[in-house]
């Protein structure tokens, strides 16, 4: 690919490269089959309402930053890798408890398993956002490099997941279409790619202008797409220009784990990308419950009226007959809702049931009769007497 020219005559053989080079990396991630049970990893029980996985190269300062939050006592000192295996902490912040990972420090090469990097990546796959602890003393090299190993297993981060309807059929050829003018592929080129991947038939449709890169990601279905945020610690070594210079760039912020500088804009921030939503019960004719919210996210089931009444018990979404809301998602207080209604945070939710029905109607105006069903059933008066 390297000593390819990139014009109009050669994007179908990159494309294909593309193609080629994506499935053989999926083929050396997966497990060898027939291998008994996976190797020793760092996995540790999810915990809290939030995952939080500190990646980083060794030595930037993850496992300062993890007792500084948390309290936890992670091992910290001058050498490199230090942190030899994952160690959890929480943080109570918002009344809620997030779960703060410290990770070994990965190295360049580590998708291809150097330096146990993969066990390291997979436990970051399982958390809901990745902060890149990065040196503000060092080159923007190490941002670029951790970024590229991240994506070489299949992690996006901070990408959304492009517009692209896919899906397999037995017959009928492929069908292409679009809805929008696509300018980085045609049919041809995507004819191409799904031949690589052995797709004869399929259904096609792009809703939005898509590389290839991002085809060949729907097609493979095993990527990853996650928030990072890249925090840069050790700003009391460098200039005030080079820290106004990074605190500008997006997604970042910058701390100092030495002099314990801005780590409460670091929770702030680390709370607005995870997305929490915390909701308030309040009981019939009592005062709402403000000790301990039911907390929700987008990224863990959703955050409407139907997934809070799951989150309580499943068997109570059938009982609900309407809830008050009162808060930043209503529009008035209180508010009539029904099951599809989005909750925002700090709000306060009074469920309502159904009342069950009563078996006997009241005086003639009964709903059913006790007497038989069928005319033959029923017993004869006896004549009256002359």
């Amino acid at each position: 690919m390297a000593r390819t020219q990139k014009n109009k005559a050669t994007e179908y053989h990159l494309g294909q490269l593309k193609a080629k080079i994506a499935k053989l990396r999926t083929q050396l991630l997966e497990p060898p089959k027939g291998s008994s049970g996976a190797g020793e990893g760092f996995e540790v029980t999810k915990f809290g309402h939030g995952r939080v996985a500190l990646i980083g190269f060794p030595s930037v300062g993850k496992s300062t930053l993890l007792t500084m939050l948390t309290g936890t006592q992670s091992e910290a000192a001058a050498y490199e890798f230090t942190t030899l295996t994952c160690i959890p902490g929480i943080i109570h912040y918002n009344d809620t408890k997030i779960q703060l990972l410290d990770l070994p420090g990965i190295i360049e090469g580590a998708s291809e398993g150097k330096g146990r990097g993969r066990q390291v990546i997979a436990v970051s796959k399982s958390s809901d956002i990745v902060l890149m602890v990065l040196d503000a003393s060092k080159s923007e090299g190490h941002r670029q490099i951790l970024t590229k190993e991240l994506e070489a297993v299949g992690l996006r981060l901070n990408k959304k997941p492009p517009q692209i309807y896919f899906k397999k059929k037995k017959t009928g050829g492929i069908s292409f279409n679009s809805t929008v003018q696509l300018t980085h592929v045609d049919e041809k080129l995507c004819y191409q790619i799904l031949h690589e991947y052995k797709i004869h038939n399929a259904e096609l449709l792009f809703r939005e202008d898509a590389t290839v890169d991002d085809l060949i990601d729907v097609i493979e279905g095993n990527r990853k797409y996650m928030k990072c945020i890249y925090v840069y610690n050790k700003i009391d070594v460098v200039g005030i220009d080079d820290v106004d210079k990074l605190a500008r760039q997006p997604n970042s912020i910058v701390i100092s784990c030495n002099l314990k500088l801005n780590l409460d804009r670091l929770l702030a921030k680390m709370w607005d990308a995870m997305g929490l939503v915390r909701v308030y019960t309040k009981p019939q004719g009592q005062q709402p419950d403000f000790g301990d919210p039911v907390v929700l996210s987008a990224d863990r089931g959703g955050c409407t009226v139907e997934d809070f009444c799951n989150h309580i018990h499943r068997s109570l979404v059938k009982e609900v007959k309407y809830v008050l809301v009162w808060g930043a998602s209503a529009r008035h207080s209180p508010q009539h809702c029904g099951l599809s209604h989005i909750l925002h945070d700090e709000d306060v939710v009074q469920i309502v049931k159904k009342k069950e029905k009563e078996s006997e109607g009241r005086g003639r105006f009964k709903s059913h009769t006790t007497g038989p069903d069928r005319i033959a059933d029923r017993v004869k008066k006896a004549p009256l007497k002359n």
